[in-house]
Formats: C-alpha cells, structure tokens, sequence
C-alpha cells in the first residue's frame, strides 16, 4: 500500500462518511455542504445547487472559527461541514484536516460530485 493510501485509510477511519443519498437530509439537519473542487473542474464538470465554494487551498482558515478569514457560516465547532470533491479522495484529507481544527462535526461525501450525479442529487 502506498503512503498517500494509508493516509486516507486513516482519514477516512476518523470519519463518518455520507453516501450521496443521505445529503439531502443531512443538508436539511443544518450541514454546510462545501464544495472544494477547483474552478476548473466546476467548469467541467458542474456545479451544485446549494453548495458554498470554497477552494481546498483555504478551506481550513475559512472554516475554522478562530481565524480572521472565517467565513461567516464558521460561528463554532459544532457546524456540521459535508465536503465535497469530485470522487470522495481529497474530500476525505480535508474533512480530516477539520477534525484535526477541531470541528469535530466535519465528514465528506462517499464517491464525490460523481456520486451525487449518480444518485440524483444534482
């Protein structure tokens, strides 16, 4: 196994991942769904009603309560953050990364922006 896959094995152990399906519900509960795939890829592949943007680059200050560029949905460690990426890899490190902030509420999504188009969620 490679090093970047244990590191996501790990990751991914920390979490409680949420397959495209249970979204919707989890968005209705109150999650920040956040979508981190670049603008290119957006371009590309497309976007999702309701997600917020925020690029993976600075998802930490922007989601941690403490930093001066929080964004405003950042109000405490209880914000249930759903990330996103395109197929559910990076999502998981930064879902992770999260957690590690403290945001103890902080999950991604099972297999992605991909995974939401299959379940017909976008």
């Amino acid at each position: 196994m490679s090093r970047i896959d244990t590191v996501l094995a790990q990751a991914r152990a920390r979490l409680h991942r949420l397959p495209a399906e249970q979204v919707p519900a989890a968005l209705h509960d109150g999650a920040v769904l956040v979508d981190i795939r670049p603008a290119a890829q957006r371009a590309v592949e497309g976007s999702v009603p309701g997600a917020l943007v925020i690029e993976r680059n600075v998802l930490e200050w922007r989601c941690d309560p403490t930093s001066d560029a929080r964004i405003p949905q950042a109000v405490d460690d209880d914000v249930y953050w759903v990330i996103l990426c395109s197929e559910g890899y990076t999502s998981s490190l930064a879902a992770a990364a999260l957690l590690d902030l403290g945001l103890h509420r902080s999950t991604d999504v099972i297999g992605g922006y991909h995974a939401l188009v299959a379940a017909g969620q976008v």
